[in-house]
């Protein structure tokens, strides 16, 4: 008998010592994970319901089609936190007040956060354009890269953010024209991820396009403007447009008025855009 009690209170004595230990791990993002969860799964039951109970329909029975797909992304938007931490944007990231959120988070050691799945949409491209398309929330992917906007970002990132570039091409077929900055989405509304993001590298490793002057004749009737609008740039404002532009493809420059160099470029560009 006391060795039973003996037993028992050995086993007491591991349990409250296992909750303690769960206690002093517990993550501390722990508690919106859970919402998160809970949110996916109540996306889920909508689907398992929405055909037959929510649908319009006067037909009975119902039919479903055998033919579709979930919807995937086609378009890669790349920000800059524009906050002073990676802890401060994965806590604005996770306040329903905010109503604003990202799939990817990367720190400045290269550290990567995968905050939402990427077949759900997220809130991190606002009011913006690109090419035809508006609501461009429900078409992409957003990363977020921890930097405060006048900062370099740093070489742990930028690997980090090509191997999560590689996997999301591969992944979902996206086109290399289709990786593009918050500022290209958003003219005169959005200026990142600012004019030290390595774009030119990013190309070199198949995602955007850069140019190449060498040998470029541009014709004489080159229509600039109609350039930007055909790569994608929202020109109904004409400086915000270039200035988005530049802030990409010539972030030396800081003035809203296209050049000589600037028809090289946007004539170079044009043939790879098309």
């Amino acid at each position: 008998m006391n060795r039973f009690f003996r037993f028992a209170q050995h086993g007491v004595l591991i349990g409250v010592l296992f909750l303690v230990l769960s206690g002093c791990t517990t993550h501390k993002y722990a508690a919106t994970n859970r919402v998160y969860k809970k949110q996916v799964r109540s996306f889920s039951k909508l689907l398992r319901t929405y055909p037959i109970k929510d649908s319009f329909t006067t037909a009975t029975p119902w039919v479903g089609t055998t033919n579709f797909s979930i919807r995937r992304p086609s378009l890669v938007v790349i920000h800059h936190t524009a906050q002073t931490s990676c802890d401060q944007t994965l806590r604005t990231f996770t306040l329903p007040r905010t109503a604003v959120s990202s799939h990817y988070v990367i720190c400045r050691d290269g550290t990567v956060h995968h905050m939402l799945n990427d077949l759900l949409r997220g809130h991190h491209a606002g009011v913006s354009k690109w090419g035809g398309a508006t609501d461009l929330n429900s078409s992409s992917i957003g990363i977020e890269i921890d930097n405060d906007g006048s900062e370099p970002f740093s070489p742990d990132q930028i690997s980090s953010l090509l191997n999560v570039l590689g996997y999301l091409k591969r992944a979902f077929n996206i086109p290399q024209a289709n990786f593009v900055g918050h500022a290209d989405i958003a003219p005169g509304r959005k200026v990142d991820p600012s004019r030290r993001f390595p774009w030119q590298e990013l190309s070199k490793n198949g995602f955007g396009h850069w140019y190449d002057t060498v040998g470029v004749n541009v014709p004489e009737h080159f229509n600039a403007l109609q350039a930007l609008r055909i790569i994608g740039y929202n020109t109904a404002n004409e400086k915000n447009a270039i200035q988005s532009y530049k802030i990409h493809f010539v972030p030396q420059d800081t003035t809203k008025v296209i050049n000589d160099a600037d028809r090289k470029i946007l004539y170079s560009l044009l043939g790879k855009y098309q």
